[in-house]
């Protein structure tokens, strides 16, 4: 539901859809955003009067009004209400720390939409000569590693998700999650976390230079035209230099992110001894989610299968890191299709912490018959030697189209 407030009137947690007014008249690259302390201070200060706020996406919930609730008679001993707009009732909704990998998944679905925008936005100001303000993605920032820390893989598995027209900038999300997910997995210090967030983020923006031609061609690539290709790692360095990049780890990352441990990738052909620790992790999360997603010249791979491939280029990876980045994601990644020892096929709904091989699936298919049928969520970590995973298949192999929706709310 949408509703025009005033700025004044405005709470964190609040969506804002629109800004009401000329457009060039408010400093904002975005118009539609989840307000936070420092988003309301920066609309505050803008010179916007009003805005469209949706209400089915903020995160605040207003107070019943005083003829729905439960009123205390005169004289019972209750307080007088006090005075206000109903604006100055509603109160924030502060996650528990219980969020379910439902609502997580949701939630999601709205990072990825905000995501692509902001993204998007920032290839469209290169393009017009302009350069990178690594400021205006810290919000996304923050909410892409705080998805991370509430369910590792629920943002991942909906990025994964895009079509070959969302590709270029919905990968940057991807990556810059999967980035976090993996620093989580190892540990790392917090401004480490942050970094490789950013970094994934940030990675591919040399691509804003590419020709679109060329960027978006649904074909295999002439020489001439992958030589373009391979430029936009060193482009990208030097945009988020110029745009006050100061941390040597996010400009590597930007550089270097398609070199490989053997030095048979480029630009510069550096081996794994030269190669830093979040460079190394940006390769194989650049990858991952590079051919698990449609793009304009194939189709993804399964999620599963591409994990099985991964593993199997020798030479490509930091093999540490590979096998730290496969017990993050599962070796049974949420949407991978499997076969059960019972012959029926299900997908991957959700990991189990305890044990890598015993994600929770969702039984939709019997393989011997050929034959749909109903839905049926089973833990394999309870069901023991009764039901367990014998292979991954192939969506395609099976002639199943848009899984996903057997798995996102």
């Amino acid at each position: 539901m949408l509703r025009t407030l005033d700025v004044a009137d405005l709470r964190p947690g609040m969506f804002v859809q629109k800004l009401v007014g000329p457009w060039m008249q408010h400093p904002f690259w975005r118009t539609s955003f989840l307000l936070d302390e420092a988003r309301l201070a920066e609309l505050q200060d803008s010179g916007v009067e009003q805005v469209v706020v949706d209400l089915s996406r903020s995160e605040v919930e207003e107070e019943p009004d005083v003829d729905e609730a439960d009123a205390t008679p005169d004289g019972a001993g209750g307080s007088a209400p006090e005075e206000g707009t109903a604006s100055d009732r509603r109160r924030v909704i502060v996650p528990d720390g219980h969020v379910s990998l439902g609502a997580e998944l949701a939630r999601a679905r709205r990072i990825c939409d905000d995501g692509r925008e902001a993204v998007e936005a920032m290839f469209r100001e290169v393009r017009l000569g302009k350069g990178v303000d690594a400021q205006h993605v810290m919000p996304l920032l923050d909410e892409i590693t705080g998805s991370v820390d509430r369910h590792p893989t629920a943002l991942v598995s909906v990025a994964r998700l895009k079509d070959a027209d969302s590709y270029t900038y919905l990968h940057s999300v991807a990556v810059g999650a999967l980035m976090a997910m993996l620093a989580r997995q190892l540990q790392l210090p917090e401004d480490q976390v942050r970094d490789a967030a950013l970094g994934g983020l940030l990675h591919d923006m040399g691509k804003a230079l590419l020709p679109p031609d060329v960027l978006n061609k649904p074909g295999k690539l002439t020489e001439e035209e992958f030589a373009i290709v391979r430029q936009h790692p060193v482009h990208g360095e030097r945009l988020l230099r110029d745009g006050g990049i100061t941390q040597e780890a996010i400009l590597h990352i930007a550089r270097h992110h398609h070199e490989k441990v053997n030095g048979a990738g480029y630009p510069q052909r550096l081996s794994g001894t030269d190669l830093p620790l979040l460079t190394r992790m940006s390769a194989i999360c650049d990858v991952y989610d590079a051919i698990t997603s449609n793009r304009p010249y194939k189709a993804g791979w399964d999620p599963a299968e591409s994990l099985r491939r991964m593993a199997g280029w020798q030479g490509h990876f930091d093999e540490t890191l590979l096998k730290a980045f496969v017990r993050s994601v599962g070796i049974y990644p949420i949407g991978a299709l499997v076969r059960l020892s019972s012959d029926r096929l299900a997908v991957v709904v959700e990991q189990n912490p305890a044990t890598l091989l015993a994600p929770r699936v969702r039984v939709f298919y019997s393989a011997k018959s050929r034959t749909h049928l109903l839905m049926t969520d089973v833990d394999l970590a309870s069901a023991g030697d009764r039901e367990r995973i014998v292979s991954v298949e192939s969506p395609a192999t099976w002639g199943f189209r848009e899984l996903e929706k057997l798995w996102l709310p």
